[in-house]
């Protein structure tokens, strides 16, 4: 299995719009993608790699703080936003039948004005570096989408309208900065992975790497390295996304394993989740009921459920 590499240039951020053409030529290798591989690699999206390094740099520079300097936010405990936060190490499982994932994250899922960001001489422009960021990867999710809803023949208005709210705390949109930290072999439990088998929760995600380590799981159910190509964005199909289509575009599991024994090398990522509104109403947009109607929010809670323990 190769993921398909996508030049998304003519739809670029630094571009206004695009042509009818040029959108029609970029639907239908979209489409391939994502009915045959629910991934894809799209180049010169107008996101520069300047900005990527600047998130993750002001990112480790958060991970590497003690942990008693991150507590204070963490997930969970801000009012306005149960996933906004810091993530600690082993605290999520996202293949619940293992143990806690090796990976420690900052999500971004609030823009509110109120909330409390890291915000010490350490971390100087924290706040300001994420929520820019964030909004970037939205402009770039919202076109995205758009030559998704074509791709299908829909009035792109299907997709983009329930995506109308992702800078408010009635969205579940999240950025999230993920670090893997070096792996002492000796104390890894049975089972355990960096980040275990899972689908994502929403329509789509945006992932910034720049190490090998993920893997998808391709249609025979092996999985397949994914490369790090330098200034292109791996985008794959959630699960939410493969319900309103009635399985035409599919989400497919991935996974990220230790590094070999020995390694002692760290990994991050940065991973834009986009999630509908929360009130939005999914159902089957062929109009079959293959899927039964559900919320985006109520979705999304069943997920966290899942992958953070039932409260």
């Amino acid at each position: 299995m190769n993921i398909p590499v996508v030049d998304f240039g003519a739809y670029s951020l630094s571009e206004k719009d695009a042509t009818d053409e040029q959108l029609q030529s970029l639907s239908k290798e979209l489409k391939a993608a994502f009915t045959e591989v629910g991934f894809v690699f799209l180049k010169n999206t107008g996101i520069m790699e300047e900005e990527v390094q600047r998130v993750m740099g002001i990112s480790k520079k958060f991970f590497l703080q003690p942990d008693e300097l991150k507590k204070p936010f963490i997930r969970s405990s801000f009012a306005n936003s149960s996933n906004h936060g810091w993530v600690s190490l082993e605290t999520e499982r996202l293949n619940p039948l293992r143990p806690g994932d090796l990976k420690e994250s900052f999500n971004t899922a609030s823009l509110h004005p109120d909330i409390k960001w890291p915000s010490s001489d350490a971390v100087k422009g924290f706040k300001e570096i994420q929520t820019s960021f964030f909004l970037r990867c939205k402009e770039l999710s919202l076109r995205v989408l758009r030559v998704m809803g074509l791709s299908l023949g829909l009035d792109p208005d299907v997709f983009l309208s329930a995506h109308r709210l992702m800078e408010t705390d009635e969205n579940g949109t999240t950025l999230r900065s993920l670090y893997y930290p070096p792996v002492n072999s000796d104390e890894v439990k049975e089972g355990q992975l960096r980040c275990g088998e899972h689908s994502d929760y929403g329509t789509i995600t945006l992932l910034f790497q720049h190490s090998a380590g993920l893997q998808v799981r391709n249609r025979s159910g092996e999985f397949i390295c994914a490369p790090a190509i330098p200034g292109a964005v791996l985008i794959n199909i959630a699960d939410l996304m493969q319900r309103w289509t009635s399985d035409q575009f599919i989400s497919v599991l991935h996974r990220v394993l230790l590094p070999p024994v020995g390694d002692s090398s760290t990994r991050q990522s940065l991973a834009f989740f986009v999630h509908p509104d929360d009130e939005a109403l999914i159902t089957c947009c062929d109009g079959s009921n293959k899927y039964p109607p559900v919320t985006a929010g109520d979705y999304l809670i069943q997920r966290f459920n899942d992958s953070y323990g039932r409260k």
